[in-house]
């Protein structure tokens, strides 16, 4: 059992691709869910809103599916969960396993949740602290807070790490105005 990497409240995620380090890969996946309320699915958990949310609709575990075309390094999973607008919603309990496909999924965390209220960051790395290369990502949600059936997240951000550029050492571009030049086209 571990604990998710304390960040300070409402640390957004975003702040971590404002250093060049890491990118947001989600776009890139195959998303698929166990369940969803109509209106409440895939496009509301990676809509960038915070207002709005994916909410399940049937028996435990709940489950988040992302899915690569080819194996990809991946850093970090960021989660949004709010306690206090989604009270018995909340997930306590989270596994998230990796590997290759549905028939091979391994545990690599279990996260104990408790009142959750913003990002949690999740590292996913093995044993000697490097990013996991992997095919496929699921979140399942295992429990809710209050023994709640049906659960809310409100985001999900899958970051891979930027690799250094093969050319030399160049600084990193860490404002708004210089990330727009950052690429040679």
């Amino acid at each position: 059992m571990t604990t998710p990497n304390k960040t300070p409240p409402g640390a957004d995620p975003k702040q971590l691709e404002r250093t060049g380090t890491v990118r947001e890969i989600g776009s890139q996946a195959v998303w698929s869910l166990s369940s969803c309320k109509p209106g409440f699915g895939v496009d509301q958990l990676r809509d960038d809103n915070l207002e709005t949310y994916w909410q399940s609709d049937g028996s435990q575990p709940h489950l988040v599916n992302i899915q690569f075309r080819r194996k990809t390094t991946v850093k970090t999973l960021c989660i949004y969960a709010d306690y206090k607008s989604d009270e018995s919603y909340t997930p306590s309990k989270i596994s998230v396993r990796v590997g290759n496909n549905f028939h091979n999924l391994q545990e690599i965390r279990q996260l104990e949740l408790v009142e959750p209220s913003g990002w949690i960051h999740v590292p996913l790395t093995d044993t000697h602290k490097k990013p996991i290369r992997t095919f496929m990502i699921q979140i399942a949600v295992l429990a809710n807070h209050q023994n709640g059936r049906d659960t809310h997240m409100r985001q999900i951000k899958v970051y891979t790490p930027v690799e250094e550029s093969s050319i030399g050492k160049f600084p990193r571009c860490t404002t708004i105005d210089f990330m727009m030049y950052r690429s040679v086209r």
